[in-house]
């Protein structure tokens, strides 16, 4: 909860902050480490000036060091999709991140911004992609946003700063809160999108079958081999796109039309493709259409899935496999370690 990082990997979608429709034209001052922003201080109910730092930042910062600033975060590319909005995908709760001594290798990155700011602060920051990356999040530019264009903006409303033990009270009542709305809010996009799904199957004339938990699918050409059992290594190829307008977000061909290996049942995917996958046997081709509570929720997955999307896959089943054994003590050999890791990168994208 508590991390720089997670305000973009939260996922890494309009107008969680006024500021977002202010006149983007409007001149952007610069710190000497290269980001440009735009911060207005509150002076009143709706009220805002324009407030400028000096080039050494903000001499308050040090009194704020070692608390917890909670705040509401927009993302865009420089295309201006919007890649996470904590007012929408966060249920209205702030994201909050610890305050501390911004060291010189994180000059230009969102240590730095956030040191800018103070309780009642908006502000617009306008970062270089390349060095966003390499020093916030400390991994290259995913694809998407350097072809979006070199830059990524940041709309911020800084909603206050707290200690770490009355930041922690705070988490706590509002993770109880989150979960009840999520909760509801997912029963209810359920029924919405159970309808979407049967009108969907209905209009493309398709015959399908509805799983317990919800995912409907169909096995357009039956394989002569057994169905996976939870724990088993699934090789799936598959092309994976929005219901609503069958855009294509991730595809086996994108990966270099490799098949996608991951455990059956063990939450390594979304739910929709544990319970989707299991009923396929062996060799099978077919489809799955899952309701957004299964696939990415209210979050979304960054610029491609948007909140509350029901997603469409096209699969083939390629081969079950035995989950290897673990090594003696409990360590994994370096096979597996690959394999998890190309998995959670593929789940990330997508699946």
């Amino acid at each position: 909860m508590f991390s720089t990082r997670n305000l973009l990997s939260l996922a890494l979608a309009a107008g969680v902050v006024s500021l977002a429709s202010c006149n983007k034209n409007a001149d952007f001052s610069k710190t000497p480490s290269g980001i440009e922003y735009k911060i207005y201080k509150s002076t009143g109910p709706g009220k805002y000036d324009a407030k400028d730092v000096s080039k050494d930042g903000d001499a308050t910062y040090k009194d704020r060091i070692g608390k917890i600033m909670a705040l509401h975060v927009e993302y865009r590319t420089a295309k201006d999709s919007i890649l996470f909005n904590s007012r929408k995908q966060q249920m209205g709760f702030p994201v909050r991140v610890p305050l501390d001594t911004v060291r010189k290798a994180q000059r230009g990155g969102l240590e730095e911004a956030i040191s800018l700011l103070e309780p009642g602060d908006s502000a617009v920051f306008r970062f270089n992609v390349d060095t966003i990356f390499a020093k916030s999040f400390r991994q290259p530019v995913p694809p998407f946003m350097s072809k979006a264009g070199k830059t990524m903006t940041m709309y911020v409303k800084v909603d206050k700063v707290q200690p770490q033990a009355e930041a922690m009270a705070d988490v706590q009542k509002m993770q109880v809160e989150q979960q009840a709305k999520m909760a509801a809010h997912a029963e209810e996009q359920l029924k919405k999108d159970d309808a979407t799904l049967q009108e969907y199957a209905k209009k493309n004339n398709l015959t399908v079958k509805k799983d317990p938990s919800g995912v409907y699918y169909a096995i357009t050409t039956a394989g002569p081999g057994p169905k996976p059992k939870a724990g088993q290594i699934v090789s799936v190829l598959y092309k994976g796109s929005l219901l609503e307008n069958g855009k294509v977000f991730d595809s086996s061909e994108k990966q270099g039309n490799k098949p996608f290996d991951f455990a059956i049942g063990q939450g390594q995917v979304i739910p929709g493709w544990d319970a989707g996958i299991a009923q396929f046997p062996k060799g099978s081709k077919g489809l799955l259409l899952i309701p957004s509570s299964l696939a990415y929720g209210q979050r979304g997955a960054g610029a491609d899935v948007p909140a509350d999307a029901i997603l469409r896959f096209d699969v083939e089943l390629v081969d079950i496999k035995n989950a290897p054994a673990q090594p003696a003590g409990g360590q994994m050999d370096e096979a597996e370690i690959r394999r998890q890791i190309e998995a959670m990168q593929r789940q990330q994208q997508g699946k």
